[in-house]
This record gives structure tokens, sequence and C-alpha cells, in this order.
């Protein structure tokens, strides 16, 4: 086989992880988008369909794995390349995890039903919005292989958390005002902790983008707004 040829395979191939990595980008945003679609409306029948698709998403990114690992042993790649397919390895992963997120949503929404206020599904709704924004600009920042676009998604991580820590604090307030509201404050406290880790592999992806584009690591501490684990847990002796 001649150079050119072997070449063009390789290029190939490295298209095809791309291609991967673009369809599981696309698909995080349709599981969230649809487990928020499932909150918001009620709706068991959309929530269901974000389970079922979530195992579509778990064979992609099997079939990513295998094809990264199949280029790194026939081919053995170098610098760039090398980058590629190993950044397309670390993307999969994070992009599965999104998913597997979304799906654990969808599960919350069904056993919600129309069990809770309108104004938390409402505002946990909005945080999802959040979320679903970062992942929508960090595909973008892969595709176009855009280090600074990856940086913008790294910093806005931040916003999403400070949102969640307020959200977080008022469910807990209202958890304390009447021991009935516990039950579906607890599944909309898993709801709202789901929708944050989404955001943190959203940054996640955003730094293994800029590594891809640049070889380097972003400089300095990662931004990070959940204060939630911080809070003191208050009891009869304390307040005491």
């Amino acid at each position: 086989m001649s150079d050119h040829h072997i070449v063009k395979s390789f290029d190939d191939e490295l298209t095809q992880l791309q291609n991967a990595i673009a369809r599981m980008g696309q698909l995080s945003q349709t599981q969230l988008a649809g487990a928020i679609d499932a909150m918001l409306l009620r709706d068991a029948t959309i929530a269901a369909r974000v389970v079922k698709d979530d195992y579509e998403v778990d064979e992609l990114e099997r079939e990513l794995d295998a094809r990264a690992l199949r280029v790194l042993a026939l081919r053995q790649p170098i610098a760039r390349d090398l980058r590629e397919v190993l950044s397309a390895l670390r993307i999969g992963i994070e992009f599965e995890r999104v998913c597997d997120f979304a799906a654990n949503i969808a599960k919350r929404a069904i056993a919600l039903n129309t069990h809770s206020p309108d104004e938390w599904i409402n505002e946990i709704a909005e945080l999802g919005q959040l979320a679903l924004k970062l992942l929508a600009d960090v595909t973008v920042a892969f595709k176009e292989r855009s280090a600074d676009k990856a940086l913008a998604v790294w910093a806005q991580d931040e916003q999403l958390d400070d949102t969640y820590t307020g959200i977080y604090r008022r469910l807990i307030d209202f958890m304390k005002v009447d021991a009935r509201h516990v039950p579906i404050g607890t599944h909309l406290l898993f709801i709202a902790k789901n929708i944050e880790r989404i955001g943190d592999h959203a940054t996640n992806i955003a730094e293994s983008v800029y590594f891809l584009v640049t070889g380097q690591n972003i400089a300095g501490p990662r931004p990070k707004g959940d204060k939630s684990s911080l809070d003191r847990i208050e009891t009869a002796e304390s307040k005491g």
C-alpha cells in the first residue's frame, strides 16, 4: 500500500472518531432537553424515551472506545494525532456520563409526576437550560477546534454552580418547613445535583478540547461556585 493510501486511511479513521464525538455531543443535548421537557410537561412518555435512548449512547461510546484503541494499536499516532485519539476517548466517556445523568433526571421526573410545585420545576428547568447551553457550546468548541470557545465554557461553569447552590439552599428550607415536603424535595435535590454534575462534565470536555488544540492544560484552578458541601448542618443542640 502506498504512503498516500496509508495517510488517507489514517485520516479517515480520525474523521470517523471526530464524527462519533460530534454525534455523542448532539445526543447528550437531545437527552438532556428531553429530560427537561419530561419534567416541565410531567410527561412519562418523554421520560421513558430518554431512559430507553440511553442504551444507544452506551453502545456508541463502546464503539468509539473500540475504534480509538484500534487506531492506537495499529497506527501508533504521535503529537497532534495522538492527542486526537486520546481526547476522543476522554470526551466520549464524558458525554456518556452526561447522558447517564439525563436518564437519571428522567427517572426522577417520572417519580415526581404531578406532585412537585410548578415554581420548583420551572426553576430547576432553568438550571437545566444553563447546562444545555454548556453542552451546545462545548460541542461547537470541539467541532471548530476552538481553544477560546473551550475556555469560555470552562469559565461559565461557575454560574451554573452558583445557581445550583441557591436552589439547594432553598430546597433545604422548603423541606424544613414541613416534613411532608421531604419526599418531593429529595427528588428535586437529586435532579438539581444531576444537572450540576452535567455542567462539571461539560467543563471536563472543555479542558480536553483546550488540550487537544493547544497541547497544554488550562492554567489556574477551575472556577467553582458550588458551595453546598460547605454548609453547616444545624441541629437542635447547635441552635441552643
